[in-house]
């Protein structure tokens, strides 16, 4: 119910998504949230107890929303004038690996077009600058953190699949998991109201 509780207060406006980590004690969910400030510069920030390689999952998650602002109903000029910073709020645990990708990129969009994201799905997976969603690790502890914070559904890469197999059945009958192979594939998903995106 705690979990629940913080989930339902921090998903109360756009810029914020639910991700699930890998840790050296288990999986748990984190909480990604964007920030715009104005009079900026175009200048990013990434901050939380992050290793190298998940803040290079944040440029490159960026990267793809710039490419494509076109397709998702952005205007390309928004980020001329403005910076924008990535926190990961939970800094007691150092975290790292590739698997923020995708809840970046949500979260980015999230903030950009106005559309909160639904408090009960959380997501895990890495993204190319295509937008290629690629298999992650740790996706049993990771399906049993999302459980315990009452998250009824997940998605997850489409490689990682034959992961659940690890799961015991009954956990696996309790949730839901979405395969997913590009990023494209995650809008229909995640928005309490779908955001205007179009193929590019």
């Amino acid at each position: 119910s705690r979990y629940s509780a913080d989930r339902t207060e921090r998903m109360t406006l756009p810029g914020v998504a639910v991700g699930l980590a890998w840790t050296p004690v288990g999986g748990e969910i984190l909480f990604i949230e964007v920030t715009a400030m104005e009079g900026g510069s175009g200048k990013f920030k990434v901050t939380g107890k992050l290793g190298e390689v998940m803040k290079e999952s944040a440029e490159t998650a960026l990267s793809w929303v710039r490419s494509n602002a076109t397709a998702l109903h952005i205007d390309p000029s928004y980020f001329k004038d403005k910076d924008l910073h990535v926190h990961f709020p939970q800094g007691a645990i150092p975290k790292d690996g590739p698997s923020a990708g995708i809840t970046t990129v949500v979260a980015l969009v999230s903030l950009l077009t106005g559309r909160r994201v639904r408090g009960e799905v959380a997501m895990t997976g890495e993204i190319t600058l295509r937008g290629k969603v690629l298999a992650v690790g740790g996706i049993k502890e990771k399906v049993l953190a999302a459980r315990r914070a009452g998250i009824t559904t997940v998605l997850l890469p489409k490689e990682c699949e034959k992961d659940l197999l690890d799961i015991p059945v009954s956990l696996r009958n309790s949730i839901r998991t979405i395969p997913i192979e590009r990023i494209e594939d995650v809008w229909a998903h995640v928005f309490e109201a779908a955001p205007a995106v179009h193929e590019a």
